[in-house]
């Protein structure tokens, strides 16, 4: 019997589970004595097993029936680090599995047929119990995902970057059944390059920890006022000049060409596609003060440094059109050449120093040269106020979970919408992980963050909203997904990034992934899980906040 054929015959039953289990799944439940860890993003559907669990040992191998891409390979690496073991991986062998094998069979269809609505090639069900551990998805992608929820079952000490001593209790998942399927296809998160630079293992790192939830896009905001980060060969200032400084005057940086290809090849490889942005037509003093002829007057500003925003743009005047639209044209051209994925963002928020005609003309121009490389455009919703925008154009929502009437963002979101474009929501008062914390803790001395999106952001607000109810009239399909931005004015380092996004960005990973419950989010459930994931944080050596609604494990 095929992959597929198994699984339809338990689609009713798998159904049946997706409905009530995510409560289930919520909670930490006993299993021979030992608890059950909560998968974040919380599962489709989550069966418990009245069964021994599935144990890891020496003889582990990593089974592979289809093609499962770097998912096997990936798996058994972790694992390798972690537990010493050999955990060879073999092609095919699914019929001489022994119970301490992982088994990954890929087949398109397979799983498919029993998981809810949703982008079902990244489908896959997952089975772990004393025969072994069994994975069966429809693409290799789904695959991937099914071995990070495998990596969630088994001790946090898994995910250590070196050979660790085996737990008590040994390297044990319980005895359990996933079918899962994401509720949403753009999953991402936003890492701000411009204000303070990442060096390209920093970023990769960052991108680790985005695997491991299920989150598929990495958003890379390149360019703003305090420097510009990627090396552009036909305008070879704006990583010149452009990229010499950061916020604070912290110092500069850029990628190269290669660079930026090694960071999209490993992100590919964890199935995360890179969008990389840059911003136009304002937040543009970086790339000003490299290039006079970009500027109205024919001068170049300073380098900048400071806080402030808005106060830059490219220039729409007649005389300044030939520069502006080979600088255009070149950008995007050279950017669309280094992305294999299918966006590029162009920015567009908070033209504040251009006038309305402008801004429309400058949109036109721009979006137009984007379109011309092929790819599908992405912009800050105030793109919006378009109405000749390529078709197909996605807006990315960044006003509050309720919108303000004053910013017309709702407006915008509906022009994307009638233009044949969908919306990926990023409210800065829920999913923004730059804003303060409310207990307003230091990092190593420092107080990270800001508070002008109505003040601090708590783990229940990150948590408790819904893409779909936003704005009036917007419906699941019109949603192309979720992303969590984070802003770097106050953050020099990664491990300032990742205080700041953890454990917050966990709730817009379950936002994002997780089906939408019909009673409501399961806060407890999900603070609960939270404290769970802390562990393995803890294992990873990412800093995290211990924010002190979660009841956290000592």
């Amino acid at each position: 019997m095929s992959i597929a054929a198994r699984t339809a015959r338990l689609a009713a039953a798998a159904l049946a589970i997706a409905l009530g289990s995510a409560a289930l799944a919520g909670c930490a439940p006993q299993q021979n004595g030992a608890d059950v860890p909560r998968i974040i993003p919380a599962p489709a559907a989550f069966e418990r097993l009245d069964a021994e669990p599935f144990r890891l040992d020496e003889t582990s191998r990593v089974l592979v029936v289809g093609e499962a891409g770097s998912a096997p390979e990936l798996l058994a690496a972790q694992l390798r680090l972690a537990t010493g073991a050999a955990v060879p991986v073999v092609a095919g062998g699914g019929d001489e599995a022994r119970p301490a094998d992982i088994l990954i069979a890929v087949e398109a269809g397979a799983a498919e047929a029993s998981v809810p609505a949703g982008p079902t090639a990244e489908a896959y069900r997952l089975a772990t119990g004393a025969d072994g551990a069994r994975i069966e998805a429809a693409s290799p992608t789904g695959a991937f995902w099914a071995t990070r929820s495998l990596l969630q079952l088994l001790p946090p000490a898994i995910l250590s970057s070196g050979e660790r001593p085996e737990p008590e209790g040994g390297w044990a998942a319980p005895a359990v059944r996933v079918d899962d399927v994401p509720r949403f296809a753009y999953r991402g998160a936003m890492l701000d390059v411009a204000r303070h630079f990442l060096p390209v293992a920093d970023v990769e790192r960052y991108v680790d920890q985005l695997a491991m939830l299920k989150l598929n896009v990495l958003h890379l905001h390149l360019t703003d006022d305090q420097g510009w980060r990627l090396q552009i060969d036909a305008w070879p200032e704006l990583t010149g000049i452009g990229a010499s400084t950061s916020t604070g005057g912290d110092g500069g940086g850029f990628y190269t060409k290669d660079d930026f290809r090694r960071l999209v090849a490993y992100a590919a490889e964890r199935h995360v596609t890179i969008v990389p942005e840059i911003d136009l037509p304002g937040h543009t003093n970086a790339a000003l003060s490299a290039y006079p002829e970009l500027n109205c007057d024919g001068v170049a500003p300073p380098p900048y440094e400071g806080l402030e925003v808005g106060f830059s743009s490219l220039c729409a005047a007649p005389e300044r059109a030939e520069a502006t639209d080979r600088f255009l044209a070149d950008v995007t051209r050279e950017l669309a050449e280094l992305t294999p994925g299918p966006w590029i963002h162009l920015g567009g928020d908070e033209s504040l120093a251009t006038s309305e005609a402008d801004y429309l003309e400058l949109v036109r121009r721009m979006t137009t040269a984007g379109a011309a490389t092929g790819k599908t455009i992405i912009g800050w919703h105030e793109l919006g106020a378009s109405r000749e925008l390529p078709a197909g154009t996605i807006g990315q929502y960044w006003d509050y979970v309720t919108p303000r009437e004053e910013t017309g963002s709702a407006a915008d979101v509906r022009s994307f919408l009638e233009q044949g474009g969908r919306i990926v929501f990023s409210p800065a008062d829920a999913a923004y992980l730059d804003m303060v914390y409310p207990d307003a803790p230091s990092f190593e001395g420092r107080q990270l963050g800001q508070d002008w999106a109505d003040g601090d952001t708590s783990l229940a607000e990150a948590y408790g909203w819904d893409p779909a109810a936003i704005v009036p009239d917007v419906r699941d399909e019109d949603v192309l997904g979720v992303e969590a931005p984070i802003w770097t004015e106050t953050m020099r380092t990664l491990e300032e990034v990742e205080f700041m996004a953890f454990p917050r960005i966990l709730a817009i990973a379950e936002i994002a992934w997780s089906p939408a419950a019909p009673g409501g989010r399961d806060e407890a459930g999900f603070f609960a899980a939270v404290a769970g994931y802390g562990e393995r944080l803890e294992a990873m050596g990412v800093p995290y906040h211990r924010m002190p609604e979660v009841p956290w494990r000592d």
